[in-house]
């Protein structure tokens, strides 16, 4: 394999559209144009006294392709360059991602807390496995610094969050959590799936992990699974890629190939995406039928200007509640013809689901209630269509509903 084709003459440093285009490149070679695809399970060594230095990792190349493989190492590489990290390893999903960035580091008599407001899955690993490891864990409203502070232990090693949150929008202060979790000598691990790389950066608010669905904006067609997740050397070397070799949740190279030639064009779609989601939720804003909006670039979200400060646009991810209740919320769905039923996020087709029924069912009505996931909520992924199509379908369901 050759150098990484974002290498320059003068070694300068490239802008992240570009590193979105060139980041990580290996040329084989043949000189490609595009990224190769190394569809293979294992690699021949030239001799036995090379194949033990590999194993012993004095000699710098590929063992077998659940540890490292040439075209998820581009992935990395490129992620390593859009995020600012200093490494990264790739899984096979997101929740491959969150589960490994957490058990990683963690053992039984540890404590974690996590904000409350999260993914389903995600509520699983802090509620209901970690517990069952003996690893202690607290949830916290996460808009509220105090409760974090107070949940703090001696045996406290890592906080987790998501910002926004899903479905809720809710918007955490990145930099005032990761000064408390320091405070506690813990380590910040940050889902950052509804951001994406393009409009946050967690790491430079002090967060010391994060971690993707690579399934949702980073592919952003509905093609692939994917994980990843991104830190420090240290974090890497002494925790996260031993746990991974070991335990095998490896990303397909050819996956991996897809997720590359995604993020070449995901800045362009992630802008996009946001640009039609400001449109939405302003239509829907102004419909008598709607309850209540919920968007991070609306004035009237309750953490505006935090968003603003800490995101380069709000997202393309809308949660608004319908007059009326779950059966007006399942009416509206179900009359909605461009926009499609589906609990996936981040793709170009725009996505509609109603989270009490389904990405948050798991919980407890009560706990729904808490998190502020009513019946008539309904979550809106807001795909790159012509906008004024997705506030006409949106209109339409709403006079027939």
């Amino acid at each position: 394999m050759g150098k990484s084709s974002t290498t320059t003459s003068s070694d300068r440093k490239l802008r992240p559209q570009t590193e979105m285009v060139h980041g990580g490149t290996l040329r084989t070679p043949f000189g490609e144009t595009s990224e190769a695809m190394f569809l293979t399970s294992g690699y021949v060594y030239e001799t036995a006294e090379q194949a033990e230095a590999r194993f012993k990792g004095e000699d710098d190349g590929f063992v077998y392709s659940r540890f490292a493989n040439p075209t998820v190492r581009m992935f990395e590489e490129r992620m390593i360059a859009l995020e600012g990290a200093e490494a990264a390893r790739a899984t096979a999903t997101g929740m491959a991602a969150v589960t490994a960035a957490m058990l990683c580091q963690l053992s039984a008599g540890d404590h974690v807390v996590a904000a409350r407001a999260l993914f389903g899955s995600c509520r699983y690993i802090v509620e209901d496995l970690l517990p069952r490891l003996g690893i202690e864990s607290t949830l916290v409203d996460g808009c509220d610094l105090d409760q974090w502070r107070a949940a703090r232990k001696p045996n406290t090693k890592v906080f987790f969050l998501e910002t926004p949150t899903n479905p809720t929008l809710d918007v955490i202060d990145l930099k005032a959590v990761a000064e408390i979790a320091h405070e506690a000598g813990a380590r910040l691990v940050v889902d950052n799936v509804f951001a994406t790389p393009v409009l946050q950066k967690p790491l430079e608010f002090g967060a010391d992990v994060v971690v993707y669905s690579a399934t949702k904006h980073i592919d952003g067609q509905g093609r692939c699974l994917g994980g990843v997740v991104l830190g420090s050397d240290q974090f890497v070397t002494d925790h996260l890629a031993n746990f991974l070799r070991q335990t095998g949740p490896a990303l397909s190279p050819f996956n991996a190939w897809v997720m590359l030639k995604s993020l070449e064009t995901l800045d362009l779609r992630v802008r996009r995406h946001c640009e039609n989601a400001i449109a939405v939720a302003d239509f829907l804003g102004s419909q008598e039928k709607i309850a209540r909006v919920i968007y991070p670039g609306r004035a009237d979200h309750p953490q505006h200007n935090l968003a603003k400060a800490q995101m380069d646009m709000p997202g393309n991810m809308i949660a608004f509640e319908v007059q009326g209740g779950k059966e007006a919320a399942f009416r509206l769905a179900n009359r909605l013809e461009v926009i499609k039923i589906s609990n996936n996020l981040g793709d170009a087709k725009s996505l509609i689901t109603h989270p009490a029924t389904t990405t948050h069912q798991r919980l407890t009505p009560e706990a729904r209630a808490e998190l502020g996931i009513s019946d008539a909520m309904l979550r809106l992924s807001v795909g790159l269509e012509d906008a004024a199509d997705l506030t006409e379908d949106l209109g339409l369901a709403l006079d027939a509903a």
